[in-house]
């Protein structure tokens, strides 16, 4: 079959991708550790739609908060003569859903409304999900005399990836003459490719005080108030500390952010005896988590000393960045022209502060690249993808499967 044919036979299929998406976000697939039951029935359905592979090995993994939920991973193949495999490669899990309030329909009941699919997951990760899936889905497996083909749907982006695509490296299902495409971040035009990720790490700072009547503070030690100048120094310190920019990254800063502080006292007139926060902290290569560490140390052993209050601090996450990806070779000269031929502009080559599955590759030496057209949505409320963005990444990797395996 002629990649023109299978071209036309995705962009046939619009109304089927539409239906399979819509049936996956009905289905929510949120980790154990974020209130969820993790993504099992998602798996389930959306394996019911892999079909024609010569393969589809499903490597399941028990929860670590929950060994009663199955954290599952599938890989489907279509097997070609020659060595290697061409992976696209995404997620089948997704962050919360946030505060329903600021969601203008349910966010697990899609809606199809002016060329978009509304609902949680259906930019991050179902546009990847789907593209993957019909990319592959028209191309006769026989008449593959290179690489093999190879979807991977896998568990825990959103976490740690520590039961996902981590696990699935360690347990050596890849290999050095595979080519890695992970389309998990992207630009309106579909003009940037993302070769490179920052140092991430996540931080929780603990602020222990004691809880008094607000009428007599000076009878406590306002944890609340400790923390929001500890935070305040922090934000201080690391912009003096780190100050480098890298032009090659957007953001071409480190970027220090606090997220997460769940509540303190159910009443306006206590005290809190108690506060914490969590920090997002994303640093360009020269940087290192250690570093960050340190000043956070000292910051939080001097208001220890100034007010009495314990302050711990605790790490919930680190990725270190692997090596950037090559912009040189073969593999990368027929992703860009495969980019350029659906959409129409010679892409250019970033590095992004968001942490993906491609970093977990690269840190294992291994070249991984990072595209989709769209992006903007994800993680927000009123979630959505734009059907033709989702189409149009299917031409896009259908076209670099025939460079690479056709």
């Amino acid at each position: 079959m002629e990649l023109k044919q299978v071209l036309g036979k995705i962009e046939e299929s619009r109304e089927d991708m539409v239906r399979i998406m819509s049936e996956m976000i009905r289905i929510p697939a949120i980790a154990p550790v974020n209130g969820g039951t993790g993504e099992g029935k998602r798996a389930d359905m959306l394996a019911g739609y892999l079909e024609g592979y010569d393969s589809i090995i499903r490597d399941d993994v028990r929860d670590d908060l929950d060994p009663s939920v199955i954290r599952p991973n599938i890989l489907a193949k279509k097997n070609g003569k020659g060595k290697g495999t061409v992976w696209i490669v995404a997620h089948t899990d997704t962050v919360p859903v946030g505060d329903l309030k600021d969601w203008e329909t349910d966010p697990f009941e899609p809606v199809v409304k002016d060329g978009r699919i509304y609902g949680r997951g259906t930019e991050d990760n179902g546009q990847a999900v789907l593209s993957a899936m019909f990319a592959s889905k028209f191309i006769p497996k026989g008449m593959l005399s290179k690489r093999s083909i190879g979807v991977a749907l896998v568990a825990d982006e959103e976490t740690t990836s520590k039961l996902g695509i981590d696990y699935l490296i360690k347990k050596g299902h890849f290999s050095e003459d595979d080519v890695f495409i992970v389309p998990d971040w992207g630009s309106p035009e579909g003009d940037l490719i993302e070769v490179a990720e920052k140092n991430l790490i996540w931080l929780q700072f603990n602020i222990t005080g004691k809880s008094t009547h607000g009428s007599t503070p000076d009878e406590g030690i306002n944890a609340f108030r400790v923390g929001a100048e500890v935070l305040a120094e922090l934000m201080a310190e690391f912009k003096k500390q780190f100050p480098k920019e890298d032009p090659m990254f957007i953001p071409k800063a480190s970027t220090f952010e606090p997220t997460k502080s769940p509540g303190t006292v159910m009443n306006v007139n206590t005290i809190p005896g108690n506060f914490e926060f969590s920090m997002d902290i994303r640093l360009i290569p020269a940087y290192s988590q250690d570093d960050v560490v340190a000043v956070a140390e000292r910051v939080a052993k001097a208001h220890e000393e100034r007010t009495g209050a314990k302050i711990s601090i605790s790490e919930i996450q680190r990725h270190t960045s692997g090596k950037i990806s090559s912009t040189e070779g073969m593999v990368f000269d027929a992703l860009m022209d495969s980019i350029e031929s659906v959409v129409g502009k010679r892409p250019r080559p970033v590095g992004v502060g968001g942490a993906t599955c491609a970093n977990f590759f690269r840190k294992e030496g291994y070249d991984a690249y990072v595209w989709q057209k769209g992006g903007g949505t994800l993680h927000g409320p009123n979630e959505y993808v734009v059907i033709d963005n989702m189409v149009t990444d299917a031409k896009v990797f259908a076209t670099l499967f025939y460079k690479l395996c056709v």
